[in-house]
């Protein structure tokens, strides 16, 4: 006989986050408005800049735009769901449409790691090969480089929402969250969740911690040759440094979340989304700020064009 629940599996879900703060929900639109205005205006600025200079149009500042698309992306994907959801009480979601939410916020997460990672390999060839960094950032070697990753990326994902998207959902179909994560969607699962937990940390294994692994070894052995040359390698270092603080910024927003479901009762509903939420908008609003102040080259695009809005003296002014 076959189970029950095939039955009666729920296709539509209704998020439930902020629930608790009653009348006062639409309020939470108002940071998450700021934060959005900051990310559109930081990340437009700099793919401006990094687009109508030339100068600029080399390897690593075509990564840093990479970055600051996704950046980008990723506030624009969950925007218009969560305003209807906190403005207009619009909170109801298909299977299908939750699945495809789930699908592209967790391939853009994993093309910031693969990011993070070619940004590293750049630094090494630069540093650590010079002569031979040009034959190694070729088209040819970049995107022998990038297709197996971004493979990998995209096979880990379809498979984790293609099992999601198997599971039964016969106890309950309110997601006690704003946005269709894995976690939140599996955890209304009522069949055996064992699959998908086991694929779910192949995927943080595969993606997340190797990129890690892969990007330690990168830097440990970048600063490791400049020390043992001698020579002045400030510069170079110091473009380092910017993508170790991104970096750190993207990880450190990825083990509190990760800490936070795990805590899930000794926390406040409320503040799990809210921490789920900053953890999307933030580091889309830090990122170009710390590209933008740190790399000087960006930084005098930057002044040089805010510089053109400012008055011209007249010259017979006295």
């Amino acid at each position: 006989m076959e189970p029950l629940w095939e039955n009666i599996s729920h296709r539509h879900f209704i998020f439930n986050a902020f629930a608790d703060l009653g009348p006062l929900r639409p309020l939470v639109f108002i940071p998450v408005s700021v934060l959005v205005i900051v990310s559109l205006f930081a990340n437009c600025l700099l793919l401006y800049i990094i687009i109508s200079q030339k100068s600029l149009h080399s390897p690593m500042y075509i990564l840093i735009a990479c970055m600051l698309g996704v950046d980008l992306s990723l506030p624009m994907l969950i925007l218009p769901n969560l305003m209807l959801n906190l403005l207009f009480d619009l909170r109801g979601v298909s299977l299908s449409g939750c699945l495809g939410q789930m699908f592209f916020l967790h391939i853009l997460g994993t093309c910031q790691s693969t990011l993070l990672l070619l940004m590293a390999l750049d630094r090494y060839f630069a540093i650590c090969s010079p002569l031979h960094y040009q034959e190694h950032v070729s088209l040819t070697r970049f995107l022998k480089f990038v297709l197996p990753l971004l493979t990998r990326n995209v096979v880990m994902v379809s498979l984790v929402v293609s099992l999601a998207g198997r599971l039964p959902f016969c106890f309950s179909n309110i997601i006690n969250h704003c946005i269709c994560e894995h976690m939140a969607l599996v955890e209304l699962a009522c069949g055996a969740t064992t699959a998908n937990s086991l694929v779910g940390l192949m995927t943080v294994i595969f993606v997340t911690v190797l990129d890690f692994c892969l990007i330690i070894t990168s830097y440990v052995v970048i600063f490791h040759t400049v020390l043992l040359s001698g020579k002045s390698g400030s510069k170079a270092l110091h473009t380092c440094i910017t993508h170790i603080i991104v970096m750190v910024v993207s990880l450190a927003f990825v083990l509190t979340v990760s800490v936070a479901y795990r805590t899930r009762n000794s926390l406040p509903a409320a503040t799990r989304v809210s921490i789920s939420i900053m953890y999307l908008f933030v580091p889309s609003c830090f990122n170009p700020i710390i590209y933008g102040i740190r790399t000087t080259e960006i930084r005098q695009h930057i002044l040089k064009a805010l510089s053109f809005s400012r008055p011209v003296p007249s010259a017979n002014h006295p």
